[in-house]
């Protein structure tokens, strides 16, 4: 066996690297027969501080009565104020993107979290997304 590395394989391992696309958890896995526990809450309206606040408090709460899927929805940002103001960001100020940025910026929660994903079109499509729940090994 050679140990030299051809070109295509050195291009393909520099485009990988240079990607933005994540790779799948292999620990978990979407089967289409697990069976979901699931539970949703609607941002729409809340403030930013109050968002994060209540959606940390509902992550928490969720995992702890062994929900392992959550529908959170936030809107779409149309109708926010944010474009009034000058001095806040157009897109991270609308709860569509600065809630999962706050989520995945816990550690805490992430430590509850096994994966955060765009939702369905029949649960909100872009104003909308899931979080996946680890598993709750705690006795109740």
């Amino acid at each position: 066996m050679s140990n030299d590395i051809s070109e295509k394989d050195k291009k393909d391992w520099e485009n990988f690297l240079s990607s933005k696309e994540r790779l799948p958890n292999k620990d978990f896995t979407k089967s289409n027969h697990k069976i979901f526990k699931t539970k949703s809450i609607d941002l729409h309206g809340y403030t930013l501080e109050e968002a994060n606040k209540t959606i940390e408090g509902f992550i928490k709460k969720s995992f702890s009565e062994k929900i392992n899927k959550l529908i959170v929805v936030t809107g779409k940002g149309l109708h926010s104020q944010n474009e009034k103001d000058p001095y806040v960001s157009k897109d991270l100020g609308i709860l569509k993107y600065s809630v999962p940025e706050f989520i995945e910026n816990n550690k805490n929660l992430m430590n509850i979290i096994n994966e955060i994903t765009d939702a369905n079109i029949e649960d909100g499509g872009s104003g909308a997304f899931y979080i996946f729940l680890k598993k709750n090994r705690s006795i109740k």
